[in-house]
């Protein structure tokens, strides 16, 4: 799909901040993209789409959840990680962007999992430290970027797993078992 087209349909389903942060990620993950390999034009796409549901009724995303088949554990865990499935979903449906490379990298951008691809890795990580991001750490990670997309991505979910660990939230077991394969990929 073309940015400009792209912009405009995701602009409608945002805020005008949400919007200036896919902006950011949309910059930050091309960037990320042609640093570690991925798929320029689908890290592109991704980035635009990645937020597409955020702003969708809670209990829309649920039932697009429960409908499709996707693990039913989700809706007992933070409903910010809803989007994600529930916008790869969306995309698609109301879209018609089909690209499960570009559905994927949407679908995995809040919890992660343990098979992520290049492509899925730039949009996890762009989203988390485009230029609009401002907290303790990010700054860390955004260095980590420029020498090792997977030591950045490891710095980020630690950063991630402390802070909803302090806030006696529970983690998504796939963010878990994401970090855990980055660690023993680090150990080889």
């Amino acid at each position: 799909m073309d940015r400009q087209k792209g912009l405009d349909i995701v602009k409608g389903q945002l805020t005008e901040h949400r919007y200036i942060h896919t902006c950011g990620v949309m910059e930050t993950a091309v960037t990320l993209a042609r640093q570690y390999g991925a798929d320029i034009k689908k890290a592109e796409t991704a980035a635009i789409f990645h937020d597409y549901a955020k702003f969708r009724d809670k209990n829309e995303m649920r039932q697009l959840i429960e409908s499709e088949g996707l693990p039913a554990d989700l809706l007992e865990y933070n409903s910010e990680l809803w989007h994600a499935p529930a916008g790869a979903i969306l995309v698609k449906k109301e879209t018609g962007i089909t690209d499960e490379e570009v559905l994927n990298a949407i679908r995995w951008h809040t919890s992660g999992c343990d098979h992520m691809s290049t492509l899925d890795k730039v949009i996890y990580l762009a989203d988390y430290i485009e230029p609009g991001r401002q907290f303790p750490g990010v700054e860390e990670v955004r260095d980590l970027a420029e020498e090792s997309l997977d030591k950045a991505l490891m710095k980020a979910l630690q950063n991630t797993i402390m802070f909803l660990m302090k806030k006696n939230q529970a983690v998504y077991p796939d963010t878990f078992r994401f970090y855990n394969k980055l660690v023993f990929e680090q150990r080889r």
